[in-house]
């Protein structure tokens, strides 16, 4: 059962207090978050007050904000950012606990709705800077750091092949600070999906280029401008084979030899800022 704080300190009168953990709203958040997916309604949840900053700068559409009991601060500041239409609730610090992953919460969590882009919006876009397709990265801290750097570095978007990572997982969306609410961004769930990526890069003659730890075109040699795309693989095994064969060129970092390799997020970051270095 629920009730309205009574509080009007700084708009906390919006605030309505939920007890039980069965209320719609509260089941919703929980299972975005168990899941790393999207709810029915095409929600994703978030979690911590710069990242729900972001998601209010980026021009989301909220479902649904979640302060904790012992963080009504975190109301004063927020409230006001966000639009009268949103449902604003007062969960106790145990029941808010329970749903958020973060083993330190930061007292706010929220339903939002991502904007949804196609293959289309990313080809048109691609002569800005590469599309980078994720082929079986794992890693959610990766994932974030280089959709992070895409957008730093004025990537085209971001295409994610099936095996890899969630871009809803809340470590995703901490590590990306924000830029997964803006890229454009599609995720081919099956090979199929990335079958059709692939035939739509070549009608587009978007060359394909591999990022390789050790074999292929020295970095600074490689030509990273035009139409591109660059594929980055799993941490442990790189790309599938399959795929390899089936791209036009392979580029490799150099670094120094007692060092195996790069750890993902961070090859292809300095892909990135390459990329776009020779495009100036």
């Amino acid at each position: 059962m629920a009730r309205t704080s009574e509080s009007a300190s700084s708009g906390q009168h919006r605030l309505r207090r939920i007890e039980g953990r069965h209320n719609a709203l509260v089941k919703q958040l929980r299972w975005a978050f168990s899941r790393a997916e999207r709810t029915e309604e095409g929600d994703c949840a978030i979690e911590g007050l710069r990242i729900v900053e972001e998601a209010i700068r980026s021009g989301l559409r909220f479902r649904a904000v979640f302060f904790r009991e012992s963080a009504r601060d975190r109301a004063e500041r927020l409230l006001p950012q966000i639009g009268a239409h949103v449902e604003t609730l007062l969960l106790p610090d145990k029941l808010f606990d329970s749903v958020v992953p973060s083993e330190t919460p930061q007292g706010v969590a929220a339903l939002v709705r991502l904007k949804d882009f196609s293959l289309n919006d990313i080809l048109e876009r691609v002569q800005v800077g590469p599309i980078i397709v994720l082929a079986g990265l794992q890693d959610p801290g990766n994932l974030g750091t280089i959709l992070r750097s895409a957008e730093a570095f004025g990537s085209a978007g971001v295409v994610l092949a099936e095996g890899t990572v969630s871009p809803f997982n809340s470590k995703v969306v901490r590590a990306s600070a924000g830029s997964v609410f803006r890229l454009s961004m599609i995720i081919a769930k099956s090979a199929s999906s990335l079958e059709e990526v692939l035939a739509a890069l070549r009608d587009k003659n978007v060359r394909l280029l591999a990022t390789s730890s050790h074999k292929g075109t020295p970095l600074d040699q490689a030509d990273l401008t035009g139409a591109l795309a660059v594929f980055i693989g799993s941490e442990g095994s790189g790309l599938p084979r399959g795929l390899l064969a089936r791209l036009d060129e392979a580029v490799a970092i150099p670094h120094a030899p007692q060092v195996e390799s790069l750890n993902a997020g961070v090859a292809g970051s300095i892909v990135l800022y390459e990329s776009a270095r020779q495009r100036k």
